[in-house]
């Protein structure tokens, strides 16, 4: 198996781990419970979400705090799926275009559009399924961090 592989695989797994409540925060288990993985590859991770009613507000539409911590997962895993490092937002930006409401279902696809000495640069799109109505779209900038093995190894 080559790097790429070893890299979409671990990125798979910190996502199935966020989700299935063994690491990260309650907000951030809350976020992803029932994320489906559908591709992860070096640099790409495509993921279908059904809005829960966890998530919404009384009006029914996914809270924007919601999107943005998914944005914020699925992201770092493409980044870790490309780099196998972990790195910390410097730069976090968000466009909400549309609304999605309990029980639709999005897409979910992070892509790693480059790195730049320590730097890597990525976007986050999320998309109605039924119709590809574009919901948010996340750009962000990460740098390299050091991280307790303690921590990589549990990941």
């Amino acid at each position: 198996m080559g790097d790429g592989e070893d890299g979409a695989q671990r990125a798979k797994k910190i996502i199935e781990d966020v989700r299935d409540g063994r690491v990260c925060k309650e907000i951030e288990n809350v976020a992803l419970q029932g994320i489906q993985v559908l591709e992860a590859q070096q640099g790409r991770i495509l993921c279908t979400f059904v809005i829960p009613n966890t998530l919404v507000g009384n009006d029914g539409i996914w809270v924007a705090g919601a999107i943005a911590t998914m944005i914020d997962n699925i992201g770092a895993a493409a980044v870790v799926s490309s780099t196998l490092r972990f790195k910390a937002s410097v730069n976090f930006v968000i466009s909400y275009f549309s609304t999605a409401r309990i029980g639709e279902e999005v897409e979910i696809e992070a892509k790693v559009l480059g790195h730049r000495g320590k730097l890597t640069a990525m976007i986050v799109e999320i998309r109605k399924k039924s119709n590809g109505e574009m919901v948010a779209l996340g750009q962000q900038w990460t740098s390299s961090v050091s991280a307790p093995e303690s921590l990589l190894s549990k990941l």
